[in-house]
């Protein structure tokens, strides 16, 4: 008889099993479906006919599918133009962001010195502070300095550290094993060469995940060049498309193509660095 419960409870478990691993994996894909399907939309109206776009009841499948409407936002928008406006301060801002959020997070986790997590409570206590309360004092001080209309307010204050990537460099870097630190200093490196040498290469996922964060936010960023790039030659990407789908806002073919046009670079960007940026993501919560 025991044999024959232990065959009877074999299958049961290999069916639990099965069905503990598809769960979630049928979760997973309802989830991205629905989180894919305004950007599909979005395509396929772009691909429409002007009277396929207004039908009822809605056309799914463009038929025929017209290119027509990416030229013309290409053309409308300058795209060009707003395209170098916008990498003239998201590179730069990348480039700050790192750099400062590297040394001060190097600072916090691998540093030992009196009063370090005071400092660190009050570092991540100004992410608490809402950003429309510094907007006024900080346009009185840009205007002062004569950096109005210039990418400078873009992004010098990149090159001053974020909070939010401080702790997530920081959680990466308790990760990283201290006797490869005290190694180094015992061969004379200092605390600089040890961040570029050592630390840097194996922090490599958090660090892409800090410049692709800073990407995205500088990209998509609108209140920014709205408030301090007054002048119409000096609009990023995001004034510009949304300058043009005001222009043009019974033309959503148009409209719809000038939105693909503008995120298509960051789904790229996203998909040629999605593994370091899971994997940044990831282990920053292993270590606290």
């Amino acid at each position: 008889m025991a044999p024959d419960a232990t065959a009877g409870r074999s299958p049961r478990r290999r069916w639990s099993l099965t069905l503990s691993r598809a769960v979630p994996a049928v979760i997973l894909i309802v989830l991205a479906a629905v989180y894919l399907t305004p950007f599909v939309w979005m395509v396929g109206t772009s691909l429409k006919t002007q009277a396929q776009s207004i039908a009822s009841p809605p056309v799914v499948i463009p038929n025929p599918i017209v290119w027509s409407a990416y030229p013309d936002a290409l053309t409308k928008m300058n795209y060009p133009l707003a395209l170098r406006n916008t990498l003239f301060y998201a590179v730069p801002a990348v480039i700050g962001t790192v750099v400062s959020c590297s040394l001060v997070a190097y600072g916090f986790a691998l540093v030992k010195w009196r009063g370090r997590n005071v400092v660190f409570l009050i570092v991540l206590a100004t992410m608490m502070l809402p950003s429309q309360v510094t907007l006024i004092p900080l346009y009185v001080i840009y205007a002062k300095l004569g950096w109005i209309n210039t990418y400078l307010p873009l992004v010098i204050p990149t090159f001053l550290g974020s909070p939010f990537f401080i702790f997530l460099l920081r959680q990466f870097f308790l990760g990283i094993p201290k006797e490869l630190v005290d190694a180094a200093r015992l061969d004379g490196a200092s605390e600089l060469r040890i961040l570029v040498r050592i630390v840097a290469p194996l922090a490599a996922p958090a660090l892409i995940t800090v410049g692709l964060l800073t990407f995205i936010e500088k990209w998509n960023d609108f209140y920014g060049p709205l408030i301090y790039l007054q002048k119409p030659e000096l609009q990023p990407l995001s004034l510009a498309v949304q300058i043009f789908q005001s222009a043009h806002q019974t033309d959503w073919p148009q409209s719809m193509a000038a939105s693909v046009i503008v995120a298509a670079p960051l789904v790229a960007i996203y998909f040629v660095a999605q593994r370091k940026f899971i994997e940044g993501i990831t282990l920053t919560g292993l270590k606290g």
